[in-house]
């Protein structure tokens, strides 16, 4: 299975200008930018695209994991907050927290935190990045 995005950029770092795309057609020549990148301009960004697509992996994995323990959410919320530092290196994904709220009748605590943190460390979007990835999670009623 492959899956296909791609990038154009046209300019210099801070004068230029790209546009993302996916084959889905999802994404079809999404502008981005220095200023929606590394400012706080409207717009997206990769790093925005990469919470986007944890939060939405993290949310599946999890319901396999509940699924496995013979439980059904009524929904999972999951928010990444994706942490882009400068280091003496360079730029990087220092971090990303995971915070999700899950409805899941008949579960308890113990069995939500336990199929929630299998799915943080199985998610493949969480073995992907190597920032440190931290999360709250919260069972409602």
């Amino acid at each position: 299975m492959q899956r296909k995005a791609s990038a154009i950029w046209k300019g210099g770092l801070k004068d230029g200008k790209g546009v993302v795309s996916s084959s889905s057609g999802v994404l079809s020549n999404t502008p981005y930018s220095f200023a929606t990148r590394f400012e706080n301009t409207p717009g997206t960004n990769p790093e925005e695209l990469i919470a986007a697509a944890h939060a939405g992996c993290f949310s599946m994995a999890l319901s396999g994991q509940l699924g496995a323990a013979n439980l059904t959410a009524s929904s999972i919320e999951t928010t990444a907050t994706l942490t882009l530092e400068k280091l003496d290196s360079g730029w990087a994904i220092t971090t990303v927290h995971l915070d999700v709220v899950g409805r899941v009748p008949g579960a308890d605590n113990a069995a939500f935190q336990k199929a929630a943190e299998n799915a943080k460390s199985g998610c493949p979007v969480s073995k992907l990045l190597k920032a440190n990835i931290t999360m709250t999670a919260k069972l409602e009623g």
